[in-house]
């Protein structure tokens, strides 16, 4: 099958690593056998691979500490047939957060889950991020297409003024900003209200939640630095006032 003419499948998988916060990891048994499936948590690092916190106790942390290799199958729970909504399979490794990372991917994944603040410091759990080496994406008849990693990740490059301001900007909006993500969620996204948060920033957009419910803000244009972001937010928070 061929993907139809409408369809952006770059933009499709970009909003499923996006917004998905739960997914089906698959793992290699560690005695060969057959290959193991759980569900699992997860967040987005700042260029949207996967985020994992896991414990060693568990069967698939054994497993991929033998093996990384593993598969992350997200999709996306779109009522009725669940086969007509658009799912993701990526392909990659597992590998444990560096201490260079870890700050970010830890403030980034207690956004999208505070729940798990209560064990995240337990001395069996750890960070791991999906090294995704591809993707197949399904989204529909005639919706069908393998992608590369390089389609569906953030481009970081240059970023790092914006990167080292994405804590207190998220913290910032979610202090002092709450009408205007408001507006985003209901005016720019067609969501109903309720009490949206920001829970991270990147080049590409910014992410939005309220209890299980998340979405997906794309910036029309990519900002790099703090200076932009504060110009973009503006300017995306004006065109949702002005929104019918």
């Amino acid at each position: 099958m061929q993907p139809t003419d409408d369809f952006d499948p770059v933009r499709v998988a970009k909003s499923l690593l996006r917004r998905r916060r739960e997914g089906a990891l698959a793992t290699l048994m560690r005695d060969g056998g057959a290959p193991y499936c759980s569900l699992v948590n997860l967040a987005s690092a700042p260029d949207g691979a996967p985020v994992l916190l896991i414990s060693r106790l568990a069967v698939h942390t054994r497993n991929l500490l033998a093996d990384p290799r593993v598969s992350l199958m997200l999709d996306e729970r779109a009522e009725g047939d669940p086969l007509e909504g658009a799912r993701i399979m990526l392909m990659g490794e597992a590998v444990a957060a560096g201490s260079d990372e870890l700050p970010t991917l830890r403030m980034r994944y207690l956004a999208a889950h505070p729940g798990a603040e209560a064990y995240i410091d337990f001395t069996d759990f750890s960070l791991y991020r999906i090294i995704t080496s591809g993707a197949h994406l399904v989204a529909g008849f005639g919706r069908i297409v393998d992608l590369a990693a390089s389609d569906y990740l953030t481009d970081l490059t240059d970023a790092d003024d914006l990167l080292a301001a994405e804590p207190s900007a998220v913290a910032h909006m979610n202090a002092d900003h709450l009408i205007a993500l408001n507006l985003y969620a209901t005016r720019l996204l067609a969501a109903a209200a309720a009490d949206w948060r920001c829970t991270g920033l990147d080049p590409e957009g910014l992410d939005l939640q309220a209890d299980t419910r998340v979405l997906r803000l794309d910036f029309p244009e990519r900002v790099t630095t703090a200076a932009q972001l504060r110009d973009m937010l503006k300017r995306m928070a004006d065109i949702a006032r002005s929104a019918p």
